[in-house]
């Protein structure tokens, strides 16, 4: 197998991303490439396949390059992305779905909330479907966002031909198939993974009937997935000519059926590790994903699923999440006063901005543990709602303890106390598992602020579970590559191919001297909580 290559491929909110790997799971090349986002209006986030398929292509070509082999060796290509929205017409070119009609904007963002009145009357549906997404189908899902087209932009409703879920459209674009993927049509499209595998009937035509969307049950579900299928599974006769040419590889490639980013961050992050009742795959980014796995369906209110074979291969999956980690992050330093001057200073130094925060606060603290600093200064981390488990939309931030100074400081005291909200939300979503029967007490985390220190540990220490970080730092990339090793046939199996190629790396424990101080911070969690809606109860009495 020494001259067998797989290629994953990432497509996240603000890059697309590639890696070469070899059959044992070493990483040999990897290339990164922005893509393009608009915002026309408050809640309206939008994207263009051309430009994601143009950074895609790039990423894949240098990626090779770097690597240092040929094209001919790759044996399968996996593919993940976001679970954003792509539309296009019956001679494959964008529909704009741009409330201005840009003709490039054909892709409507997860973190889009521009269908959160459509949510709502889903959700009054009382549908069963309603069941196995925590109770209530968010406007991040495609119903909502299928919903709002049809109602708001007839014209671009009419003109399309497929609707699909962006890392379903970028195995299209790689091989012409229109087969759907298992992960993506379960966690966001209301396909009932069990039901197929039992009678055959995914798509529940009743309830797409329900909420208006009858006409996505015309020619067998052409328009959403007449065919779907588990990743990992080759599609069509891999790579077109065409997509060959596009991103420097040979035609005939095998490419799996794709998967949702976070979920490829699950399968590249879990292994063969048989105690997965007591394991949740932490994958960070621009927002959280928490992935908990069990061998029977588990429904947990406010916590996505249960979903049958959505991410590991007959085994049910929970889903919790947060819909803004690494953009709050960002929005709390970059949004502050002392932000440019924090920057400068972390340039002088050579340093990430967070980098220079993070022995900031070292330095304040002095002899105790830097959490303690925020003893008097609380965030709500819900600036982009709330996906669990409130499962609220509607949810804003709230920060209590400031100050009149803005120094650089208090831009790193902020700064701790956003980390250790986000790392309280995270124990908020184990404690709904654990009610449902779950025993999590370890961690196992890859992605965006993951890589940082701080964020570790105080979630470490926020959660009480220790941290469990993977030799492939590039947990994503991976779990896409071994979707592309079972697609070529390298491995014979999801399981098999997980067991080859990932390997354990460091542990984080939780600091015992900070349980106290965090059992108090998170009664403060919960009180702020309390006091929104206690707010807009006295702001609006009628509700």
């Amino acid at each position: 197998m020494n001259d067998h290559h797989f290629i994953g491929i990432d497509v996240g909110t603000g890059s697309a991303r590639a890696a070469v790997f070899d059959a044992h799971g070493q990483r040999l090349g990897m290339a990164v490439n922005d893509i393009k986002t608009w915002r026309p209006q408050q809640d309206f986030v939008q994207q263009s396949t051309v430009n994601i398929w143009s950074a895609v292509c790039m990423a894949t070509k240098k990626a090779v390059v770097e690597a240092s082999i040929k094209p001919g060796t790759v044996r399968g290509i996996g593919i993940d992305a976001t679970c954003s929205l792509a539309v296009v017409d019956h001679a494959r070119n964008p529909v704009s779905i741009d409330p201005d009609a840009d003709p490039q904007q054909d892709v409507i963002v997860w973190m889009d909330h521009r269908a959160t009145p459509q949510a709502d009357f889903i959700n009054s549906t009382g549908h069963e479907v309603l069941q196995y997404v925590g109770g209530r189908v968010s406007p991040e899902m495609q119903m909502p966002k299928l919903l709002w087209l049809k109602q708001n932009m007839p014209k671009a409703w009419a003109s399309a031909a497929y609707f699909f879920d962006l890392p379903d459209y970028l195995t299209w674009r790689c091989t012409g198939s229109t087969t759907r993927s298992l992960c993506t049509t379960v966690c966001k499209w209301t396909y009932l993974g069990h039901k197929a595998l039992e009678n055959g009937i995914g798509w529940q035509r009743d309830f797409l009937q329900q909420i208006g969307l009858h006409d996505l049950t015309d020619n067998n579900h052409a328009r959403i997935g007449t065919h779907v299928e588990p990743m990992g599974q080759p599609l069509a006769d891999g790579l077109t000519q065409q997509a060959a040419q596009d991103l420097g590889l040979e035609p005939n490639t095998a490419v799996s059926v794709s998967v949702i980013d976070a979920h490829a961050g699950g399968i590249g992050l879990l292994g063969g590790d048989t105690s997965l009742n007591q394991q949740l795959a932490l994958i960070g980014g621009t927002s959280s994903c928490h992935m908990a796995i069990s061998d029977q369906p588990r429904f947990v209110e406010g916590i996505w699923g249960p979903y049958y074979s959505a991410m590991i291969p007959q085994m049910w999956l929970n889903e919790g999440g947060q819909s803004a980690t690494g953009a709050l992050i960002d929005r709390i330093v970059f949004g502050h006063a002392a932000s440019a001057q924090a920057q400068q200073r972390a340039d002088q130094k050579n340093q990430s901005v967070y980098a220079f925060l993070n022995n900031r606060l070292t330095e304040i603290a002095a002899d105790q543990p830097i959490d303690f600093l925020t003893r008097d200064l609380h965030v709500d981390p819900d600036f982009h709602g709330n996906r669990s488990p409130h499962a609220d939309p509607t949810l804003r931030g709230i920060i209590t303890g400031l100050r009149l100074e803005q120094d650089i400081d208090q831009l790193a005291t902020l700064y701790l106390a956003t980390l250790q909200a986000v790392a309280l939300g995270t124990r908020h979503i184990i404690d709904r598992l654990n009610q449902a029967g779950y025993a999590i007490n370890t961690l196992r985390v890859c992605g965006g602020g993951t890589k940082n220190p701080v964020f570790l540990q105080q979630h470490a220490n926020a959660t009480g579970c220790r941290l469990e970080l993977p030799a492939e730092p590039e947990a994503v990339l991976l779990g896409s590559a071994i979707l592309g090793s079972v697609a070529a046939g390298t491995y014979p199996s999801v399981h098999e191919a997980m067991n080859k190629m990932t390997q354990p790396g460091t542990t984080i424990n939780p600091n015992l001297e900070t349980q106290a101080f965090y059992q108090a911070k998170y009664q403060v969690f919960h009180k702020l909580h309390e006091l929104q809606h206690a707010v807009r109860q006295i702001m609006n009495p009628t509700l």
